[in-house]
């Protein structure tokens, strides 16, 4: 039987509990895909020994670990308390922008964000700490707003503070987010994950600062609020992929829509062939506990049906206490629903030139001959990127490439598997040096049937091409 592939990437949010090599290494071998380095917590030098430490296993791991970037964003913050207190419900509270003064009367809270007076209106909303304090503004002068607390909760320092409907006149990429960014730039990091995402000019605006300074990351960006959502379409088609990031988006938007949006992002991203990320509380409760709750379960198994190309851990692999155990059930669940079929949105896709339709082609030629694996030679990735659009159902991709890059990039494309290999000017010999990669790793049994799609030679000139071959063991 052949090794079995899960085709759902997994990230892995990296904090106090998973930042030792030891267990980086044991999230690797458990299914972690890639590791993310939240920017919203953590200085450089912490992140810096992170990305060590994942180059030095990367060294002794058959299957490299990519690193994705994800910039904190333009942040709405409260300021700092002396004392942690709570508010109640139908209580009245006053709100002053300003610095991170520190509170000493409960009647007020600080902002930092200086044009929210002007931004805000009577009657509109205001949510705290992801939801679980919220406020609708009752009365609103020069010099602040008034509130009324409609679900109270207890206020500690720094909470996030969400402005659902609220145009924030605050920019796409923050100082911060620069320095990060050209921090990660530095470190040749493979993905940049860009917060709050509005329009496609603020992923063009991420782009040309990477290749300002000669970077090669690719940019995904997060729909985080209405705005993102509004502009969909036109963000997905400007971006490397898209992550449906839920935690602010759930917040931002009525809730119950939320699935709605979440399915016509994976849509829509499987319609332009981009890659989608499924983020914020797959396995929430295992922060806690050694389980994860059926309707949790049940969750993951949405984001597999939907085909998504990767579903990210956040708080479960950063301050958990169950971090290996929660990748373990991710990785089981996977595994288990992808055996039982998709939504296939994908393979109607329509290919939009040469290349893809090669793509499309090699993929339905697969499916129809119940073929075990695709393989790929490429140099850039991008027929790999092609191929993995079109979710092919039944084989894994084995994209073989001569760059290191390229293979980490691969990394985040549902159902790929990529290898770094030495090209020949020989295109036979280049795809026989992937065979040996094939048998040398046990990827595929003998006699397993396989689609290859690569450059041959005819004449002089190298084209493109689809052949159908049999693994063969070499003769002893």
């Amino acid at each position: 039987m052949n090794k079995i592939f899960r085709k759902t990437k997994i990230i892995c949010t990296i904090g106090p509990a998973t930042s030792s090599l030891e267990m980086l290494e044991q999230l690797a071998k458990e299914g972690m895909t890639i590791a993310r380095l939240n920017m919203s917590h953590g200085d450089h030098a912490t992140h810096l020994e992170v990305i060590r430490r994942i180059r030095t296993l990367n060294k002794k791991i058959p299957m490299p670990i990519g690193i994705l970037l994800d910039t904190q964003g333009p942040e709405i913050r409260t300021g700092e308390v002396k004392e942690a207190f709570t508010l109640k419900v139908g209580e009245i509270i006053d709100i002053s922008v300003g610095g991170g003064q520190d509170v000493e009367e409960r009647s007020t809270i600080f902002v930092n964000y200086r044009d929210m007076i002007k931004d805000m209106n009577t009657g509109d909303k205001i949510t705290v700490d992801n939801g679980l304090i919220n406020l609708t503004v009752i009365e609103k002068s020069a010099f602040g707003l008034k509130c009324r607390v409609d679900d109270g909760g207890v206020m500690k320092s720094r909470r996030h503070i969400n402005l659902p409907g609220i145009r924030v006149n605050l920019p796409a990429i923050t100082t911060k987010d620069e320095a990060d960014i050209i921090f990660g730039v530095k470190n040749d990091i493979d993905f940049i994950a860009l917060s709050f995402v509005r329009s496609p000019a603020d992923v063009e605006e991420c782009k040309r600062l990477i290749a300002r300074h000669n970077g090669h990351a690719l940019v995904i960006a997060k729909i985080e609020d209405q705005f993102g959502v509004e502009n969909y379409r036109e963000i997905i088609r400007s971006a490397s992929g898209v992550m449906v990031a839920r935690g602010d988006l759930g917040v931002e938007v009525p809730i119950e829509e939320l699935p709605i949006i979440q399915r016509r992002i994976l849509k829509e991203s499987a319609a332009q062939g981009k890659r989608a990320i499924i983020a914020t509380h797959l396995l929430e409760s295992m922060i806690e506990n050694p389980l994860p709750t059926r309707a949790e379960v049940t969750d993951v198994a949405n984001a597999a049906f939907e085909e998504a190309d990767s579903v990210m851990l956040s708080g479960e692999t950063t301050i958990g206490k169950y971090p290996i155990k929660a990748v373990q059930y991710l990785n089981k669940i996977l595994l288990r629903i992808e055996q039982s079929g998709g939504i296939e949105w994908a393979r109607h896709r329509a290919a939009q030139d040469r290349k893809a339709e090669l793509a499309r082609a090699a993929s339905e030629l697969a499916d129809r001959l119940k073929a075990d694996a695709i393989v790929i030679i490429t140099r850039r990735g991008i027929m790999a990127e092609h191929v993995s659009s079109f979710h092919p159902t039944q084989p894994v991709i084995l994209a073989f490439t001569n760059m290191s890059a390229v293979r980490r990039k691969l990394l985040l494309h549902r159902a790929v598997y990529p290898w770094r290999i030495d090209f020949s000017q020989d295109p036979e010999k280049t795809i026989q040096n992937a065979f040996t990669v094939i048998k040398k790793r046990k990827l595929l049994q003998s006699d397993s049937t396989v689609v290859i799609v690569s450059d041959v030679l005819a004449g002089e000139k190298r084209v493109d091409a689809i052949q159908v071959r049999q693994i063969v063991d070499d003769p002893v």
